[in-house]
């Protein structure tokens, strides 16, 4: 490294740290144009100050290296709680200034810089969406190598750099993410260089990687399958910046190497340990206690600066020490040596990366199949045949033939595409394999494009990454086990929630889930499987851009696929299962349903119900139409409306696009007749959707999942939660003896008979470990006469 610019690097260090530390304390005097008084104190001292010099000191380096090699660079942030130091950064190299004019680096930029960090109506204590080049907040540690893979992801171009706190690596998810390596195409993807940044402690407390041997890093990241190389900026005697340059010039080398090497099978990736000491730079020791180098460092060091004379005084020494007179004058700005490390380009600069803004330079929307094409003959509703997940499999597989040129979706799943019926998708692409690849190995190359890792968080993770860089991918999972990212997701909204004030964050796809292995049949598996929880934490969000799908059968699933694909800005999640059941709708009835959200099934209601029966979600679409032949059976004269809902969201039913208003809601409901309400979840989430309606509850009989599970049969699931078709039929026969249309008595009668159906079913299945056949062989009436048997669908039928 050239002594001037090792000088200019020491320089632009001087001012970023200065300005981590005024942005945590200073409310006047930021130019200390005299000692700073209480006055000048912050009345609420608040920020982290610990990590912010290593922050700082990467950062300016990975700024000269992208100007060295005009290489397209991303700062991925993992400790969010180092914003200080990240923003100080930000309106040096003028990327604030570029996006807020009130943010130029002038003595006002400074100010404001200073006075509203961590401040009621200013800046966030943490990374924000408000924050450009910004695409993880990092509140919640654990997501910024998953997240930052997720970017690198079909971005040849792009060099993410990622800072991961030694406290972060602690976490699950970080610990399973260092091998998403093995998922990354070095020569077609982009680069992630993971820093591990080693500053030796937590909060209160040392870190386990902090505590490790050179010894023990080197041996354990070459085991993961990285080229760790190990920058201590803590040892005496060596240059730290020479250091660092050195390793940047050796990553940026043994990458070119890989890409240029005939050997394709286990790259080993850079990887860089960065050791600094906590609180860098900042003051030694107060009240006989060691800060520089220890947890004491962590947060705000002098917490009474504001009213103790002995830590004014230390902060004043602290401040001064940067010699910031030296380095930025009212009149002329900053120095030189601001521009002798940046890139020259500002749209090469670390903040200015337009991968992290989303837009039209990264966002395209995908070329999207004709769902006709895919769609089952539902001439006579109630053939059995209907698939969802496989009919999800050959429609995301053309998707991915379509757009195999943009190279702009990705499917993620945690091993289980083959498990959830999805496995058609390989017929158009593979998974991602970059390790060796057995001769019986399936569906594994190195070109693939699922992603499949036994760990939730980190398809997550990439999912996150690779949407707010633009692009568009879908998250398959078991339903039971999306519980595993609920936080994530929260984290995840909150940031759309925000971003959404922020004129320059443009266009970008949504996170696309689709639910499948459902507790209703997950009866084999047993308790642990059985959980519908996810669906609440999406309908709890407050900001009006979440769509859960329940379809009832594979044509109405290809519409909303199609809708989700095609959406942005938004979290969708569709729920569905993956074994032969009824077909219900027409493609043209399934956009109706799909965009009203809830429709009147004419082909199985009456004029003028005496009751309604609704359903939402496939399984309990198909007990509710069963219920309804039972009714028609045992009560001829009950006229009864069936009733489909199709999607929720928070403001209720519907979707977003078209959400009910009480005016429809009476119409599809009435306004006094009993609706016996069959729900895919738990009763509680439909019920605070109804919540949107003026509804009188005592009409609503709402059934779910009540957390009644066990390894059971897939009718007994339904049985202990009482949505079965039996439940059902009790309870509507029961409703119409209630209001004359049939003998109470009759009603109470054949109400008896179906109870004794139940306990029939249970004995049957305690002896036998199957449902009864006349269970499984049920057919709606209109299909009875169709070629294919009730008997060789559901003897075809594969959980």
């Amino acid at each position: 490294m050239k002594t001037h610019d090792k000088q200019s690097i020491k320089q632009y260090l001087r001012a970023v740290d200065y300005l981590t530390v005024a942005q945590i304390f200073l409310a006047e005097n930021h130019l200390l144009s005299r000692d700073v008084t209480f006055d000048d104190v912050k009345s609420r001292i608040l920020g982290h100050w610990g990590s912010g010099p290593g922050i700082n000191f990467a950062y300016a380096h990975l700024s000269y290296f992208a100007k060295q090699h005009d290489q397209d660079t991303m700062f991925v942030l993992g400790p969010g709680h180092g914003f200080p130091a990240l923003q100080a950064n930000l309106f040096l190299e003028g990327t604030l200034g570029h996006f807020d004019q009130s943010m130029q680096p002038n003595l006002a930029g400074i100010r404001k810089l200073c006075r509203e960090f961590s401040w009621p109506y200013g800046f966030p204590s943490h990374s924000n969406p408000e924050t450009p080049g910004v695409i993880l907040e990092g509140g919640e540690l654990g997501y910024a190598l998953s997240t930052s893979y997720g970017a690198a992801m079909d971005n040849p171009n792009l060099l993410v750099a990622c800072l991961i706190g030694d406290g972060e690596a602690e976490t699950g998810p970080t610990a399973g993410a260092w091998h998403l390596n093995k998922l990354l195409n070095p020569r077609k993807d982009g680069v992630v260089l993971p820093i591990l940044h080693l500053n030796g402690y937590k909060i209160s407390a040392p870190t386990v990687f902090g505590r490790m041997s050179n010894y023990e890093l080197m041996t354990l990241f070459s085991g993961y399958g990285y080229e760790p190389r190990i920058v201590d900026a803590t040892k005496e005697g060596v240059d730290p910046h020479d250091e660092m340059a050195a390793a940047l010039e050796w990553a940026h080398a043994l990458v070119a190497e890989i890409r240029a090497s005939s050997d394709k099978i286990a790259p080993r990736m850079p990887m860089i340990v960065m050791r600094t000491l906590k609180g860098w730079t900042g003051p030694k020791e107060v009240e006989g206690n060691k800060i520089e180098g220890n947890c004491l460092a962590h947060q705000t060091v002098l917490s009474e600066a504001k009213s103790d004379p002995e830590q004014l005084k230390i902060l004043n020494h602290w401040l001064k020490s940067y010699k910031f007179n030296e380095l930025f004058s009212e009149l002329t700005g900053f120095g030189d040596f601001v521009g002798d490390i940046l890139p020259g380009t500002p749209e090469k600069r670390l903040g200015m990366s337009k991968h992290a803004h989303g837009g039209d330079s990264v966002y395209k929307p995908l070329i999207l199949p004709n769902v006709d094409d895919f769609a089952e003959d539902a001439e006579t509703p109630g053939t059995i045949g209907s698939s969802s997940m496989r009919r999800a499999g050959a429609y995301l597989a053309e998707v991915f033939r379509r757009n195999a040129e943009s190279k702009n979706f990705r499917f993620m799943s945690p091993d289980e595409t083959y498990s959830n019926k999805l496995d058609e998708i390989f017929q158009a692409t593979s998974r991602s394999w970059q390790w060796p690849i057995m001769s019986w190995d399936k569906d594994l190359s190195q070109d693939g494009r699922v992603m499949e890792m036994l760990s939730e968080h980190n398809m997550q993770g990439l999912m996150q990454g690779y949407v707010l860089t633009g692009r568009h991918a879908m998250f398959a999972s078991y339903e039971a086990f999306l519980q595993v990212v609920s936080s994530m997701v929260d984290q995840y909204a909150k940031f759309l929630t925000q971003s959404r004030s922020v004129a320059w964050r443009g266009t970008i796809p949504s996170l696309n889930y689709i639910l499948t292995s459902s507790g209703w049949r997950q009866d084999h598996n047993g308790f642990s499987h059985q959980n519908p929880g996810f669906i609440d934490d999406i309908l709890r969000r407050q900001s009006n851009f979440s769509n859960v799908y329940f379809p009832s059968d594979g044509n109405v699933t290809l519409v909303c696929l199609e809708e989700m694909l095609s959406s942005v800005r938004q979290i969708n999640a569709l729920v569905a299962g993956k074994t032969l059941e009824p077909r219900w709708l027409s493609t043209e009835l399934a956009r109706q349903q799909v965009s009203e959200g809830l429709m009147i099934w004419d082909f199985a209601s009456d004029e003028n119900p005496d009751i309604v029966m609704a359903a939402c979600g496939d399984y309990p679409t198909k007990e509710t139409m069963a219920a309804i032949d039972i009714i028609k059976t045992e009560c001829p004269a009950a006229r009864i409306r069936c009733v489909n809902v199709s999607s929720l969201t928070t403001m209720g039913l519907g979707t977003l696009r078209n959400v009910a208003t009480q005016k429809k809601f009476d119409e599809i409901f009435t306004h006094d007749k009993p609706v016996i309400f069959n729900f895919h979840g738990y009763p509680q989430t439909l019920k605070s959707i109804l919540f949107n309606y003026d509804v009188h509850s005592h009409r609503f009989d709402i059934r779910g999942y009540k957390e009644i599970g066990s390894t059971t049969t897939p009718f007994d699931m339904h049985v202990r939660n009482e949505t079965s078709r039996y439940d059902l039929a009790i309870a509507a026969l029961r409703q119409l003896g209630r209001r004359g249309v049939m003998p109470f008595e009759e009603a109470e009668h054949r109400a008896a008979i179906y109870q004794a159906k139940i306990d029939e079913n249970t004995a049957y299945i305690k002896a036998n470990g199957v449902d009864l056949p006349e269970i499984d062989a049920w057919v709606w009436p209109a299909a009875r006469g169709e070629a294919q048997t009730a008997e060789e669908a559901w003897h075809g039928q594969t959980n």
